[in-house]
């Protein structure tokens, strides 16, 4: 199995029968992914895209044997949902949903320590473009024609550099086994070192690709386990050297407030680390060409 989702993971949708849950979901489908009911309260017991309604996830894991959700409920609801999950006992929940409140996602990862602990739910997101496994399966929401199928694994907070990186990879015949966005919220469910530390253990991944983002301490402490614990090569690039410092860039905890959350201090922190740093997000196929060479992983 690649990291987090393969072709046989059994996957719900929570949100099914909304214009965005119909959406993604069609095209999760149409990947190969699958996709084994979906969720909508009040409406259990319907069909959607010729897939099962149910009222409640747990409805929908007793009846499917759903392993995974890719949550796509309007902010309000989404934390609730999110608790659901854990409660419910799936193993994987990839939120996609924007704009979650920060004290409501406070409250989403106490629940999970206090209440869901055991159960183990891995939550990815959320403000995500999901996950995807090439060739295989996706729970998201990138464009899943520019992921080739190969051994490099890619981790990232802002799903657009995601896809860029991706496509300049797919251009010099670079595969990857598994991408997955973390998202650019301040909290979230997966952190760089928690998706790194999967990426080391997998053996369908030779590779990582890191894109981290100016503010907060992701990246720092993703060094650290590249430092101590990563054996595989890694090649990095942090957006927002030209950043302000106080200034809220783009996503959410694209903010920087303490020393070591700049980009520049970022990239000085991953190079010592044992990262490839790319000089440029227009260079990561590139730099990715470079240090798969080096490593003896690309003639």
């Amino acid at each position: 199995m690649t990291v987090l989702l393969d072709r046989s993971t059994r996957v719900i949708v929570q949100g099914f029968t909304g214009n965005t849950g119909t959406f993604h979901a069609e095209e999760a489908i149409a990947y190969g992914t699958n996709l084994v009911g979906g969720v909508t309260p009040g409406k259990g017991g319907t069909t959607h895209l010729d897939r099962p309604v149910f009222d409640t996830v747990k409805q929908a894991i007793d009846a499917t044997g759903a392993e995974a959700s890719l949550l796509l409920v309007p902010p309000p609801f989404a934390a609730d949902s999110i608790m659901e999950a854990a409660d419910a006992g799936l193993a994987l929940c990839v939120a996609i949903t924007d704009g979650i409140p920060a004290q409501d996602m406070i409250q989403v990862k106490r629940y999970m320590r206090r209440y869901a602990y055991e159960k183990r739910m891995r939550l990815v997101g959320p403000n995500c473009a999901g996950v995807i496994s090439p060739g295989q399966a996706m729970m998201g929401i990138m464009p899943s024609h520019i992921y080739r199928q190969g051994r490099v694994g890619i981790v990232g907070r802002s799903g657009t550099l995601g896809y860029e990186a991706a496509a300049q990879m797919a251009e010099l015949g670079i595969g990857v086994s598994t991408s997955v966005g973390i998202g650019g919220d301040p909290i979230n469910g997966s952190s760089f070192r928690d998706i790194l530390e999967l990426f080391e253990a997998d053996p369908a991944t030779d590779a990582v690709v890191m894109i981290g983002e100016i503010g907060g301490p992701q990246e720092a402490e993703a060094a650290e386990f590249i430092r101590t614990s990563m054996k595989k090569p890694v090649v990095a690039y942090v957006a927002g050297l030209s950043a302000p410092k106080g200034r809220r860039m783009g996503h959410a905890g694209a903010i920087i407030s303490a020393f070591g959350e700049s980009a520049a201090a970022k990239v000085e922190i991953l190079r010592d680390a044992g990262a490839t740093v790319a000089p440029s997000p227009a260079e990561l196929g590139t730099t990715v060409a470079a240090a798969l060479k080096r490593a003896g992983l690309m003639s």
